[in-house]
């Protein structure tokens, strides 16, 4: 048993993990009177029909619980998460009536856990309410039930309500503030990474910018001052003044491309800082394509397609309720492109806002463009388009 315990609450499973577990073990919990039917009814037994019908309503919102929380949070519409709220109210309140007890206020309570992940709070508290102000009615239409019993009872299962779904509001208010720090967390790195790019191209370049213009120039020099001395000396002079000629010579040509070399390699990995990005979003599940030829990039175009994709992923969490979303890069001749689409619900009209306008606006710096297409349905694509010649 304690190891059980430690295997749950010491940090193995995730406090979602839990909460769908705790919804799961209550839901059972209400099962023991069906389970033990004859000894909880041995004196006044429920009708066969109500019965049956408790049974299917009990089954029901088993089934409606399990399907919601597959997946928390639950990323499906409004219209959805309101069907499925009232179902299990229904099935709650009809549980109640069926068993003839106050047995499906047990029900509700798992429904007051699950209310903040499906609306937002005002409307969540006046639906807690509303439910068991019809828990009170219900009850009171069993037989031999007082009308102030009724009342009572729900209005205790009201306060127990409501504390179940404050701690589930915590546990949702933790859940985003976690993925938003793991989010932050790899743009910090991805950020990183290609600052460090940065920083090594930017040494490279200085150092190749000495070696031309102190090492390159007094070679050259050198190699004019010998090309004269050979028509100064004679004998056996001239044959070593030559030969140092051709050294300096075969020296300068080692150094300007030792310099081309390195100016060759100022490349930006973008597929790292973008494999790196994606690690801080649980939820879509990202796919990318970077294919090799593409992966290398100067650091101005890796800096705003590295933005562009951040802004992506970030409409995506917040505003698609998508369950993947693609990024792909392409290049041709004329310039490289990051794509991106994704499985959302999408939009008729896209408003755009500050993210886009300013996705869009470091693209035209650089003389490239930002084109955006969505529909009801059919989830949200984006291509963002930078010229192979950056242009300042």
């Amino acid at each position: 048993m304690t190891k059980l315990i430690n295997q749950y609450f010491g940090g193995k499973h995730r406090p979602l993990e839990l909460l769908r577990l705790g919804g799961l073990f209550l839901w059972i919990c209400a099962s023991i009177p069906l389970l033990l039917y004859p000894i909880f009814y041995d004196q006044v037994p429920v009708p066969l029909v109500k019965l049956v019908v408790w049974i299917a309503l009990h089954l029901m919102f088993g089934l409606i619980y399990w399907y919601q929380v597959r997946s928390l949070p639950i990323r499906v519409g409004l219209t959805s998460k309101l069907i499925m709220a009232a179902g299990l109210s229904i099935c709650g309140l009809g549980i109640t009536l069926m068993s003839e007890s106050g047995l499906g206020a047990i029900h509700l309570l798992v429904v007051a856990g699950l209310l903040p992940w499906l609306m937002p709070a005002l409307p969540a508290t006046t639906w807690l309410i509303v439910q068991n102000v019809l828990l009170a009615v219900a009850m009171n239409r069993i037989p031999n039930a007082e009308f102030s019993e009724a009342t009572l009872v729900a209005a205790l299962f009201l306060g127990i309500s409501l504390f179940a779904m404050m701690s589930s509001v915590v546990a949702l208010r933790q859940h985003g503030a976690r993925d938003e720090l793991r989010k932050v967390n790899s743009e910090l790195k991805a950020t990183q990474a290609l600052l460090a790019e940065n920083t090594r191209i930017a040494e490279r370049v200085r150092i190749s910018r000495e070696l031309h213009d102190l090492v390159g120039h007094h070679l050259t020099a050198l190699t004019l001052n010998l090309q004269v001395a050979t028509h100064l000396v004679e004998g056996k002079a001239l044959e070593h003044v030559e030969q140092a000629h051709s050294l300096s010579r075969l020296l300068l040509a080692d150094v300007r491309e030792v310099v081309s070399e390195m100016r060759r390699d100022d490349k930006v990995d973008i597929a790292r800082a973008l494999q790196t990005l994606i690690l801080g979003v649980p939820e879509p599940k990202i796919h990318l394509d970077l294919p090799s030829s593409v992966a290398l990039t100067d650091p101005m175009r890796a800096q705003v397609l590295l933005r562009c994709a951040q802004e992506v992923i970030t409409n995506s969490v917040r505003h698609a309720a998508a369950r993947n979303l693609w990024i792909r890069l392409l290049a041709d001749d004329e310039g490289v492109s990051l794509t991106a689409s994704d499985d959302g619900r999408g939009v008729a009209n896209v408003e755009v806002g500050n993210g886009l306008q300013g996705m869009a606006e470091r693209l035209k710096q650089l003389g490239g463009s930002l084109e955006i297409q969505s529909s009801p349905g059919k989830g949200f694509s984006l291509q963002a388009w930078v010229p192979i010649e950056v242009m300042t």
